[in-house]
């Protein structure tokens, strides 16, 4: 219950912003638009492609907004009164991902709308790659939680810009990885990024069988690694700013 309540604290926290969740909603929507107004003749760019991509590049403001609201909590005292509360480190982290999760959902709900409109097919495949969107989002948050968790408030901004770089040009969103080869092909392997696209794409094509086990393993180990971390990572920071 304490961690409900916590969730429903995080909500109304994000949404006393709603022109950077009109940015994020907006700015995605605009590049699905415009980059289908050129007509360009690169499979990353068709909708059944390039939808997934704009949900990813969606997600990267995701990890901004958590970042940005850990960090505004650890300098208030908003987290000197949780630490005598009885809820966990994991406890808080649930909060702070639940309260985010629906803005995720209506996030990637609209995008689908927009791309049907642009000329997407519809299929039911749209349904279980919108929830293995949603599980891939926690991913996104974690990171920003523990970005949160290592910076302050100025110092999220910096990261979260970086992150969305990452996602725009490690991910296969503009072009495939093997067009530059060499040491950025190798970087693009090692960041889940790319594992992340192409799991969505593969949901969406409802195409499993050219679904590569590295691909799954890649997105496995960043999954676990970063809620684990952040839970640490959160936790020592709760009690090194209490002191």
């Amino acid at each position: 219950m304490r961690m409900l309540n916590f969730a429903k604290r995080n909500f109304k926290e994000l949404i006393r912003d709603p022109l950077s969740l009109v940015f994020e909603i907006i700015l995605p929507i605009f590049l699905l638009f415009i980059f289908q107004q050129f007509n360009i003749p690169e499979e990353n760019y068709k909708l059944e492609n390039f939808t997934p991509s704009i949900i990813l590049f969606g997600f990267s403001f995701i990890t901004l907004f958590s970042a940005t609201l850990i960090a505004k909590d650890r300098t208030s005292s908003l987290l000197i009164r949780l630490g005598i509360s009885p809820m966990k480190p994991k406890d808080y982290i649930l909060g702070y991902i639940m309260s985010l999760l629906p803005i995720v959902l209506i996030q990637n709900i609209i995008f689908f709308i927009v791309a049907i409109l642009l000329g997407l097919e519809f299929s039911l495949s749209i349904f279980p790659t919108i929830i293995v969107s949603l599980i891939i989002s926690i991913f996104f948050i974690s990171l920003g939680i523990l970005i949160g968790s290592l910076v302050s408030e100025k110092g999220t901004g910096g990261l979260g810009s970086i992150i969305v770089q990452l996602v725009c040009f490690t991910s296969g969103m503009y072009f495939p990885k093997e067009v530059v080869g060499g040491v950025f092909e190798i970087i693009c392997k090692a960041l889940p990024f790319e594992a992340c696209l192409y799991i969505l794409q593969c949901t969406l094509h409802n195409n499993f069988t050219n679904l590569s086990s590295i691909h799954i393993i890649v997105f496995l180990i960043y999954f676990v690694s970063i809620i684990l971390s952040s839970i640490i990572i959160f936790k020592k920071r709760m009690i090194s700013d209490n002191k």
